[in-house]
């Protein structure tokens, strides 16, 4: 018969099995948190917080350049944090959209992209090192432009019909410069001269900026050019416009005719936009864009870009998934169009 000290050994080991038993539950559950515990996690900074770099794909001094300029500084104020503008030129932009493309998707690199970056460079550009279709997350539609022909100011030809044929007559001695291949400046020559028939020398520069001032320096014959980038050395008297790609005229460059009034049928709209890498989050996208349509609403802004020749999208048209449908249609556009207006071996 068991004794009391036996019953009473028993029931002590039988509580102690029982706790090593349900001990691991309780070692499973979460410890709660105190205020003290809450305090002592860290915070997620709240975006943005340090400086973002805008790559401008191409000198100082082009469309691209200055249209991004206009907007980044108004972007800043939003965003209450600095910009900073970097200039990455060389191979028609591609090089400093290549670096954006690969750039951490954290929202403080972004890329002042354009027709030239997203539709014509991957068609024209062999061995391009990303994909426009696939490597960005579009942010929104900053602006767009008719293209401008322009020339050197003594060229033997007073408006854009004589033009197409001193083209057509000298077209192996004529020097056509453009901002790198693939680029927008690129791109609208190309068009004309399928248009018009003419093969002139290409001269290739890092940005359409460098290839303005050797035609006002007459060292080459012409350019096809964003207004916002030709505006001043036309208004200037520096060159000689022959006419916009635009269906009516520019209030900004009342006395250059349209192509379609010479009889010619080129028209055309170069546009540029903001571009984040691909992987950003939704939540910076959409920061950044309110901060893009704020700025597109300052009367300042629309002001400035009136001037040299731009026009803003509309609030609908800027936001980042119209514009990435839009970037799509025009990639879907121009392609085709481009592979057959290169000039044949």
């Amino acid at each position: 018969m068991p004794t009391l000290a036996s019953k009473t050994i028993t029931s002590i080991a039988a509580c102690f099995f029982a706790a090593v038993t349900i001990s691991p539950v309780f070692a499973q559950q979460p410890p709660q948190q105190t205020p003290q515990t809450q305090q002592q996690q860290p915070k997620q900074p709240v975006y943005p917080a340090k400086p973002i770099t805008v790559v401008v794909p191409f000198p100082a001094g082009g469309p691209s350049d200055v249209i991004a300029r206009i907007v980044v500084d108004h972007m800043a104020k939003t965003l209450k944090q600095k910009m900073i503008i970097e200039n990455v030129g060389g191979a028609g932009g591609t090089i400093g959209s290549a670096r954006v493309a690969a750039a951490t998707p954290d929202g403080y690199t972004l890329l002042a992209g354009s027709m030239g970056s997203h539709v014509s460079a991957p068609v024209l550009t062999p061995g391009l090192k990303y994909n426009s279709e696939r490597d960005f997350v579009p942010v929104g539609f900053t602006a767009h432009a008719p293209a401008v022909i322009v020339a050197r100011k003594d060229i033997p030809a007073n408006n854009l019909r004589e033009f197409a044929r001193y083209l057509q007559t000298n077209g192996d001695k004529v020097k056509q410069g453009h901002g790198g291949i693939g680029a927008s400046s690129h791109m609208a020559c190309l068009l004309f001269n399928s248009v018009v028939g003419a093969k002139p020398i290409s001269v290739a520069y890092k940005g359409s900026a460098p290839a303005l001032t050797d035609v006002v320096a007459g060292h080459i014959d012409y350019i096809c050019e964003q207004a916002v980038s030709v505006a001043g050395a036309v208004t200037g008297n520096q060159v000689k416009a022959l006419a916009v790609s635009s269906a009516t005229r520019l209030a900004s460059l009342p006395d250059v005719p349209t192509a379609k009034e010479a009889g010619i049928d080129y028209q055309m709209s170069i546009w540029a936009g903001i571009f984040a890498p691909k992987g950003t989050s939704r939540a910076i996208v959409n920061r950044l864009s309110g901060a893009l349509s704020r700025a597109l609403e300052d009367p300042a802004v629309q002001k400035r870009m009136a001037d040299l020749g731009g026009s803003i999208p509309t609030k609908e048209e800027r936001s980042p998934q119209r514009f990435e449908r839009f970037v799509m249609a025009e990639i879907a556009h121009w392609s085709p169009i481009l592979k057959a207006a290169q000039p044949k071996e």
